[in-house]
């Protein structure tokens, strides 16, 4: 990756380093030597930089490093996500073409719980109070021809009204600005000098595609979260100056709206995960803090994509368990999908992000019992402070943790012994919980269990089944603290190939961090028929966003001849309302390459919905945006061989009860200290594994195996 920095010592690290809702994983990579190394920090809600920094302190300590022999730090944060999910947003104002003002009240219906819901019309809540929308006069059409001026009393008047109230955060989404920005950044310079003071994002450079409700939403939420995130990076890379040299000082510019006006941040280089699966640097991101919303998510699912790659499978679902929830995601030939319909929270936003199904069912998860005497488990969770009961810091309700906790399958305590568990204070609050369902401790304890794992089942299909993948095809690369709890289970429900646990699972994602590219997308509108296309208007348009992407990648350092890029368009048949995504060859568009991108349309449509209309001359393909993503290609750390078994036995390092099953009880159950696997051991369940950062419990009638990388491959016996 291109830095900004040399260091001036002999050792080069990067350091990888997530921000979950109950610790900061922590992943170090000597380009030197290759060699990782790996730790977990407790992370702080009220200020998660105090976190991070811990967690950076702590790997220079195991490292006996120091902050100059760090060359990148790469980010994974949920300030974007938190600030959605929790619906804490502040007051916002929005700017958009007079006659326009309903467009946020117009919205997209959604039927989410079926037609025979009562609910059946639903819209998402409003993001925007209904009295802070301003309109101004002028207008575009849909080519970019400017129908009526821009109103720059209008204007002034809008900038004014927002500033006598003390609105500082606005979004501007102008009809058509996608086709042609003029009017919105006259907009953006009247609010500069009217109201020095407002953050602002103009739609033509959050999302320049068409669909007015979605570019006005997607802008919105880019304003809403802009304030926190680029605090929270100023904060962060201020500390990383300190840290990698106290006598650099520089400052990123005050964000208004838009690019531009950045210091180079000096000290240690710092990037942040985005959600399309690339890293941007920090003086960057503060201009594009929406493509940060799965910021966390998205680099799981690569760590643990390019993990599954190497251990021999390509088709895999992957799922992330934290202290709050559980993301799953799902790998096609190596690499996560994306999408670009996706939602943080209750809002939209239409930017290019990996596939992630979101459920409420994390190690923190509390379950509680409706008036109507049924067990249910989250979505509330106990987080971090006050956590689970067994942490003894205050919580009062249980959790799945507890549960786990209750029935044997994770130890009394926490990252090595680093955190002890308070046993009883579980098995108290799991029993009172038991007394209201008239239910014993183990049924209580299992039923919490089995909602659980149901409800990440459900999420599981959302990202397979729903998609036309068959579930029995993949195996389920589990992670995150609590990912591996219910591994067994999910294959028993699911009917999955089996189950691979990397090394190391706690740190996946934070391993991830070191294995991304730096990544910019671009999009253009461009609707036109295939049959008389304008091949020549499509590779302008094209040759446009490309200039753009290489622009990006020389501001963050890295040479031309390593610039990639990846050109994509969206297609759909007449008519349609929504479209596909297909790959756009790198040669020059001639009549067949166009046409290849048209029969790839058709193939997949066809692998979407089950049917195309590829021999039916009467249905016409049709164009609708562009696409092209600058990349910036970094060395990824390699996976190593562990060595094979010698002569020695493989023993359990001790045993204790464990329950399965609540009808046959506690059984005496072996425990392995992972470490202790060697490449092709095998042994059969019941058993725990148990390491650092997470507990794998094995269940009777399953058998594992360790790979030559180290990773468990889990399997139901025949």
């Amino acid at each position: 990756m291109a830095t900004a920095q040399t260091s001036t010592s002999n050792r080069r690290i990067r350091v990888g380093i997530d921000t979950g809702g109950t610790f900061t994983d922590v992943v170090a990579f000597d380009e030197d030597t290759g060699e990782l190394v790996t730790t977990k920090t407790p992370s702080t809600p009220a200020n998660p930089a105090d976190g991070f920094i811990a967690g950076i302190e702590k790997i220079l300590g195991v490292l006996g490093a120091t902050g100059t022999d760090i060359t990148a730090v790469s980010h994974g944060t949920t300030v974007a996500t938190n600030k959605l999910l929790e619906g804490k947003v502040e007051r916002l104002g929005f700017i958009t073409t007079e006659g326009y003002e309903f467009m946020l009240e117009i919205a997209r219906q959604a039927v989410p719980d079926g037609y025979g819901n009562s609910y059946f019309w639903v819209k998402p809540p409003r993001i925007v109070e209904a009295d802070h929308v301003r309109t101004i006069g002028g207008r575009m059409d849909f080519e970019g021809n400017e129908l009526r001026p821009f109103d720059e009393a209008d204007a002034v008047a809008a900038a004014r009204w927002f500033r006598e109230r003390g609105i500082t955060t606005i979004g501007v989404c102008l009809l058509h600005s996608y086709a042609n920005d003029t009017h919105e950044l006259a907009m953006r310079e009247v609010l500069r000098r009217e109201h020095p003071e407002a953050v602002v994002s103009i739609s033509s450079q959050v999302l320049r595609e068409y669909r007015e409700y979605e570019r006005s939403m997607t802008t919105l939420v880019d304003a809403a979260v802009k304030p926190n995130v680029s605090r929270y990076v100023r904060n962060i890379s201020s500390r990383l100056r300190e840290l990698g040299d106290p006598g650099e000082r520089s400052e990123l510019d005050a964000v208004g709206g838009g690019h531009g006006g950045a210091e180079p941040t000096r000290g240690i280089p710092f990037y942040v995960m985005k959600s399309n699966g690339g890293v941007l640097s920090a003086d960057e991101v503060v201009h594009q803090p929406i493509t940060t919303v799965l910021s966390g998510p998205a680099a799981g699912a690569l760590g643990a994509a390019l993990i599954a790659r190497r251990a021999g499978f390509d088709r895999v679902l992957t799922c992330d368990g934290g202290g709050t929830s559980t993301d799953v995601s799902v790998v096609l030939d190596g690499e996560p999908t994306l999408t670009t319909e996706g939602t943080v929270g209750a809002y939209p936003s239409k930017i290019p992000m990996i596939d992630v199904v979101t459920v409420g069912a994390g190690g923190g998860s509390i379950a509680w019992v409706t008036p109507e005497g049924t067990l249910k488990v989250g979505p509330q969770s106990a987080g971090a402070d006050p956590g689970p009961l067994c942490y003894g810091k205050g919580g009062t309700e249980p959790t799945i943790t507890d549960a786990h906790v209750v029935l044997g399958r994770i130890p009394p305590h926490l990252l090595g012994g680093e955190i002890p568990l308070d046993v009883d204070a579980a098995r108290a609050g799991i029993r009172d919980l038991a007394a209201r369902l008239g239910l014993d401790e183990e049924r209580c304890a299992t039923g919490i269990l089995e909602i659980s794992a149901w409800n990440q089942a459900n999420a599981l299909r959302q990202v397979s089944v729903k998609r036309g993948l068959d579930v029995r095809d993949f195996m389920l690369t589990t992670f995150g603290g609590s990912g591996s709890l219910l591994a067994c289970r999910l294959v028993d429900i699911l009917d999955l190939a089996g189950v691979v646990v990397p090394q190391n699972p706690g740190n996946v994602s934070a391993f991830g961090l070191l294995t991304v590219d730096v990544k910019n997308d671009y999009v253009q509108t461009h609707v036109a028929r295939h049959a008389g296309l304008d091949r020549s208007a499509v590779e302008k348009v094209l040759d446009e966003l490309t200039a753009l992407a290489t622009a990006a990648l020389d501001t963050e350092g890295f040479p031309r001849e390593q610039h990639e890029h990846v050109r994509t368009a969206d297609l759909r048949y007449f008519g349609q309302a929504y479209e596909v995504r297909v790959p756009i060859g790198a040669g020059p568009l001639d009549e067949a390459a166009a046409e290849a991108v048209a029969q790839r349309f058709h193939d997949e449509h066809r692998q979407l919905y089950g049917y195309d209309f590829r021999d039916d001359p009467r249905q016409q393909v049709e164009w609708v945006n562009l696409r092209v993503t600058g990349i910036g290609p970094i060395t990824r750390p390699e996976l190593r061989e562990i060595a094979p078994r010698d002569d020695a036995p493989l023993t359990p390092r001790s045993a204790r009860p464990v329950c399965f099953d609540a009808d046959a009880g506690y059984v005496t159950t072996d425990v392995y200290w992972r470490p202790d696997l060697c490449a092709g051991d095998t042994f059969r369940g019941p058993a725990i594994i148990e390491e650092f950062g997470s507990t794998v419990p094995v269940h009777p009638g399953f058998t594992v195996r360790v790979d030559a990388f180290g990773n468990l491959v889990v399997t139901k016996e025949a």
